[in-house]
């Protein structure tokens, strides 16, 4: 079914790694207990994110184009595999073998790494390319593997990290800004043509978060707050925009930004 490759490489070693085999078994889930898959599940907000579900009480499925999920599931217990959202067939080659483990996804982060920036005359066409490609149709892909698994399980909850931009637009990354703004609009388009099918869709767009490195600098000072947002808090937001306390919350993008942005 997927060649000669295994989309499985959690699991390459479990047979010699006690760990793992302890990891492996406390995947088995309740029958009602919620399973999330996560790209850009890795590190970062995404790894925030993860924790926080596993908090919870989600089990998980994690993905990101590097080992980085793998070794965040030997961590939390979850399943793991690798796949980018660039690429149409990792998107779906991850889906399908995360319904395969787990049996069904009630909820999904999409989270992605960040496209190029430059200044506007200076971007090219496959930089713009390369941002649609990984933002806005890594979106389209993952919602159309996704939203059929939900409906068939009776509802889901699907949460997008974009940025601050797609609210108020930045020179300093024009490309994320204008892509990430055409996903806000994606999310309340699913939003509303899924919502009769008990799937939530919603967004969080983060201003200047410590994940990631800005160096001694502190781009967050001019916000209301002063400082850079946790990792952690980030995480927490999405924990609860999954969760049943956020049942009546759907087609919203959410600022987290410290008040960094001030439009009304």
């Amino acid at each position: 079914m997927f060649g000669k490759t295994s989309p499985f490489p959690y699991y390459k070693d479990h047979g010699r790694n006690p760990q793992l085999r302890r990891n492996r078994e406390t995947m088995t889930a309740t029958p009602d207990q919620k399973v999330a898959l996560l790209f850009g599940g890795g590190r970062g907000m995404g790894a925030a994110s993860a924790r926080a579900l596993h908090k919870a009480g989600w089990r998980l499925a994690l993905s990101s184009p590097s080992e980085s999920c793998e070794k965040l599931a030997a961590e939390l217990g979850a399943f793991a595999v690798r796949g980018s959202m660039d690429s149409p067939d990792d998107i779906k080659r991850v889906v399908a073998a995360s319904r395969e483990h787990c049996g069904r996804i009630d909820g999904l982060l999409i989270h992605s790494g960040g496209p190029p920036k430059g200044d506007l005359l200076a971007l090219s066409d496959d930089d713009w390319r390369r941002g649609v490609d990984l933002l806005l149709l890594g979106f389209v892909r993952a919602m159309r593997e996704v939203v059929p698994v939900m409906r068939e399980g009776g509802g889901g909850s699907v949460v997008a990290i974009t940025a601050y931009g797609a609210a108020e637009p930045s020179l300093v990354y024009p490309i994320s800004s204008a892509v990430r703004a055409s996903v806000s609009a994606m999310v309340r388009l699913y939003a509303t043509r899924f919502g009769g099918d008990g799937i939530r869709v919603n967004g969080v767009m983060p201003g200047f978060v410590d994940s990631l490195d800005f160096g001694d600098s502190n781009p967050a000072a001019d916000s209301a707050l002063g400082r850079l947002g946790r990792a952690e808090e980030l995480g927490e937001t999405v924990a609860f925009l999954m969760s049943d306390g956020a049942g009546y919350i759907t087609g919203q993008n959410i600022l987290a930004d410290g008040g960094l942005t001030h439009g009304i």
